[in-house]
């Protein structure tokens, strides 16, 4: 598979013209449960991305009971497959689909453009479908990897992070951008080392990288992996760490300090009743704690003023008092990306192309 890296500017600015759209699709029947499918990237029990996703389907289920029925298929491989399975769950009869990965989205675009009366959700994209019947969503995902930056700075020795990133697309991008700048704020010499592994979800693969960043010096890490492989390392080898998506504690109970919660229910209970009110149109959504789509375990197992230092970030994103993202920030050549007082906006992050000063790493070509 080649990868490549795309920009995302046009996630925000396409939400806005969504919004003057039409009205586009009836109202359920009573009689007629709206088919909902779900198709995941990887197995639902990763501890992760998956079991994020999962959790979110079953409180749709649980919140709009007989008026719904659901079905989802794991394991999907993004890439020409993806484009198959939508299109087989379609012509099962399901008239709303949520593509929950990246790289499902040529795939969901395709099938939005053939079936005008298909309702298409598309998780981390930015493509549009001339049918408009196909929205975009997407989490805050750096708002937790600055508490973990300012965390890992203060319980860091040596002042070097490890960073596992999947693929060079945007919200990796300023996740590792993210936890390095909020760390440099407690560190001015804080170095985040990235290894690339150019997949989601290969515990194997994960867990390799991971003992190659603890090798390269790195005494506290973090990743954008769907598995909680990298946790279980850290646990084995003494090193804290943060997971990511759903709480990995269990993989990890002494050194897992604590970690992101992907929240999705409330996004998948809205956007399916809106299909059965009749009342869904396409426009991007792009949440974060604030809106309750993202979250954090409990921090344990550190210093209390660790703790404490964790939880004002947390407190500072729910009431507009911090933004990791304020100025100054420097790309790794020096270029200024936000001056003094200014902040990168909605339109900046979803389409982070550039590392932060601070970074030993370079991004994918």
């Amino acid at each position: 598979m080649i990868i490549k890296t795309i920009n995302r500017r046009t996630f925000v600015m396409g939400a806005a013209a969504a919004a003057s759209l039409p009205l586009m699709f009836g109202r359920a029947t009573a009689a007629d449960p709206l088919k909902v499918g779900y198709i995941y990237v990887g197995p639902i029990n990763d501890g992760g991305w998956n079991t994020a996703h999962e959790a979110g389907r079953q409180e749709m289920l649980k919140a709009l009971g007989d008026k719904v029925v659901s079905q989802y298929i794991e394991n999907v491989p993004e890439g020409p497959d993806a484009e198959r399975v939508l299109r087989d769950l379609y012509n099962q009869g399901n008239k709303l689909l949520y593509a929950t990965s990246f790289g499902y989205m040529d795939s969901a675009v395709k099938v939005a453009q053939a079936y005008p009366d298909v309702v298409i959700e598309m998780c981390t994209g930015f493509k549009p479908s001339s049918n408009n019947n196909l929205s975009n969503y997407n989490i805050r995902f750096h708002q937790a990897r600055s508490m973990w930056g300012t965390m890992a700075a203060m319980l860091s020795k040596t002042g070097v992070g490890g960073y596992l990133a999947t693929l060079p697309v945007p919200e990796v991008v300023s996740g590792i951008n993210s936890f390095t700048i909020a760390a440099r704020a407690v560190n001015p010499n804080f170095q985040t080392k990235v290894i690339w592994i150019n997949t989601w979800y290969y515990p194997p693969k994960e867990a390799d990288a991971a003992r190659a960043l603890i090798d390269q010096g790195a005494d506290v890490l973090t990743q954008h992996t769907d598995s909680p492989a990298a946790v279980q390392v850290c646990e084995t080898k003494g090193v804290p760490t943060f997971g990511q998506g759903a709480d990995q504690s269990q993989f990890g109970p002494t050194m897992c300090k604590s970690s992101s919660l992907d929240l999705w229910g409330s996004f998948y209970t809205q956007r399916t009743q809106a299909v059965l009110d009749g009342k869904w149109k396409p426009e991007d959504t792009y949440w974060g704690m604030k809106e309750g789509a993202l979250g954090v375990a409990p921090i344990v197992n550190v210093p209390d003023d660790v703790k404490a230092a964790g939880e004002k970030i947390v407190a500072g994103w729910l009431d507009g008092s911090y933004d990791v993202y304020k100025g100054p920030i420097k790309a790794q050549d020096g270029t200024v990306k936000a001056a003094e007082g200014a902040a990168l906006n909605d339109g900046d992050i979803l389409g982070m192309n550039w590392l932060a000063e601070g970074v030993d790493g370079t991004l994918p070509s």
